[in-house]
């Protein structure tokens, strides 16, 4: 299969922008990835000066591409808002508008959804903010469909994440989604960095401190991805961790954000795209080894996860020569 991949990607800062998610772009869009022997990505650092001012003057950036940039990316990412109360500069606003207009692929860091609400281009769409701006978000833009808890919002060409470490399982999810789970998965290793969480985990979670202490899901998450192939319940991974089926529900949203049913269904498609995409023909074994037992479960998982089926998954993903 041929990994020919063109992608440009425009990441448009502006005065008063945090390091942390322009550097959450620049790392996994922006560097060379030789160990994965394929095209990358062709990062573009934009802006509508020539001089740009970091969040608290931490340094300047200059030298960088002017707005021109957008009108040639493929996606094009808008980091944070410093003030989301302030609006956009209308060049901005303009470039983000002519880009989805072209069918551009639109991405927000962060506060950066309020720019991509204020273009317009959210308008009737699902999309997501950071928690603390969250009620500013509903009250200034009625009409998008704002789901305030969510670590990100995948709605096709647009997608908007939360807070700053939620840029991160964004920017997984949108290589997952250009380039598979594999690669994937090996980005999120060169990075350290745990399996990227899926967009549906809450993006705040309360961590009081326990009277008791407490010990980590660790070792059951382990245990539970050495058996995908079998039918695991709640009621096994709660006896696993020596604990109730209701205090397990409690560990695992306080932890990880979700249930431990919807922590199973994305290991097992996630271990189903990695089995197809390394060459497996069968879908019985398939959906045997990642759980879901049937050809025919398999295919309705998989295209809800990612929008493929299985024929197609392979067709765009598969690395088996």
């Amino acid at each position: 299969m041929s990994h020919d991949f063109s992608h440009k990607v425009a990441l448009l800062v502006d005065e008063g922008s945090n390091p942390f998610e322009m550097g959450v772009a620049t790392e996994l869009f922006g560097l060379r990835r030789p160990e994965l022997e394929r095209p990358w990505y062709d990062l573009t650092l934009c802006a509508a000066e020539p001089s740009v001012r970091m969040h608290l003057g931490m340094f300047t950036l200059t030298g960088i591409s002017g707005l021109e940039a957008v009108t040639s990316a493929d996606t094009v990412i808008v980091p944070n808002r410093p003030d989301p109360e302030s609006p956009a500069r209308e060049s901005v606003l303009t470039a983000v508008r002519d880009a989805a207009a072209r069918g551009a692929r639109l991405v927000s860091f962060c506060t950066g959804a309020f720019t991509l609400a204020q273009a317009g281009v959210l308008h009737g769409r699902r999309a997501t903010t950071h928690w603390r701006w969250a009620d500013l978000f509903r009250a200034r833009f009625p009409e998008v469909r704002l789901e305030p808890d969510v670590l990100f919002v995948d709605d096709g060409d647009v997608l908007t994440a939360a807070g700053s470490a939620a840029a991160l399982d964004l920017g997984l999810h949108l290589i997952s989604r250009d380039h598979g789970a594999e690669i994937a998965n090996a980005v999120s290793r060169r990075l350290v960095f745990a399996g990227h969480r899926d967009g549906g985990q809450r993006q705040f979670v309360e961590r009081p401190v326990p009277s008791v202490p407490d010990t980590s899901l660790a070792p059951v998450l382990e245990w539970a991805r050495e058996r995908l192939d079998r039918p695991l319940t709640v009621a096994d991974l709660a006896a696993r961790a020596a604990t109730s089926q209701a205090t397990l529900h409690r560990r695992f949203r306080a932890e990880l954000g979700t249930t431990p049913l919807a922590w199973l269904t994305t290991e097992r498609i996630a271990l189903a795209c990695r089995l197809i995409e390394r060459g497996e023909q069968r879908l019985d074994r398939v959906a045997r080894a990642s759980g879901f037992g049937t050809a025919a479960n398999l295919r309705t998982r998989l295209r809800r996860a990612t929008g493929l089926t299985p024929t197609a998954y392979r067709a765009r993903f598969s690395t088996a020569s």
